[in-house]
């Protein structure tokens, strides 16, 4: 019996979109480069800060998003970065009284915004916040204590395949893979989609899948 259910954030619950605008202007390129170039790396099985790195190689990351924040390129999260199905299925999930968390990749400050929204989850955790992140089996031991139930108990839904599924699914976790990015469209079809327990086109699927 599935008791917790914890989404990754990133193409999962909100869209990427603003973040690499935000760095394209930032480095003063076209964001459609940026964009293209961060499929282009990922494809290849790169960290896709690299796209970042072509344009300024050997960046200090930590102090280039410092400075980039200080100079008001920083994190933005509001509705609008929303996917539409997020909020219902969240509440929708809740309201069956499943336990529902986020738990992605993502900074601190992503962390403190998504709870400035007051999503109907039950706690956010961040990568940024906890000092590991995905696919490292410390991150998924994280995700089991937050959720606050056994990984057998519980699912991991997110978009990337080796990111999300594997590592959940390797933790013990039931696993989601949802059809959605960059990342879910291009390796949909792939032997490490093919290990979650469930497909899923929309977030709205999981209420059919596990509420019963």
């Amino acid at each position: 019996m599935i008791e917790a259910v914890v989404f990754d954030i990133g193409e999962t619950i909100i869209k990427d979109d603003r973040g690499w605008a935000s760095w394209a202007d930032w480095l003063a390129v076209p964001r459609h480069t940026l964009s293209a170039l961060v499929g282009a790396v990922v494809a290849q099985g790169r960290d896709n800060a690299d796209a970042i790195r072509m344009f300024r190689p050997g960046v200090d990351l930590v102090a280039e998003t410092r400075a980039k924040e200080a100079a008001g390129f920083g994190e933005r999260l509001d509705e609008s970065d929303l996917y539409p199905d997020a909020r219902p299925a969240l509440r929708a999930l809740r309201s069956a009284g499943l336990r529902v968390f986020l738990a992605g990749n993502q900074t601190a400050r992503a962390g403190d915004l998504l709870r400035t929204m007051e999503l109907p989850v039950d706690a956010v955790a961040t990568s940024g916040e906890w000092g590991v992140a995905k696919p490292a089996p410390a991150f998924f031991a994280r995700v089991a204590e937050l959720a606050g139930t056994s990984p057998e108990r519980t699912v991991y839904v997110g978009d990337h395949p080796a990111n999300d599924c594997v590592p959940a699914a390797a933790a013990g976790f039931r696993t989601a893979h949802l059809r959605r990015g960059p990342l879910g469209h291009l390796w949909a079809d792939s032997a490490e989609a093919a290990v979650a327990d469930w497909r899923i086109q929309s977030l709205m699927d999981l209420t059919g899948l596990l509420v019963r």
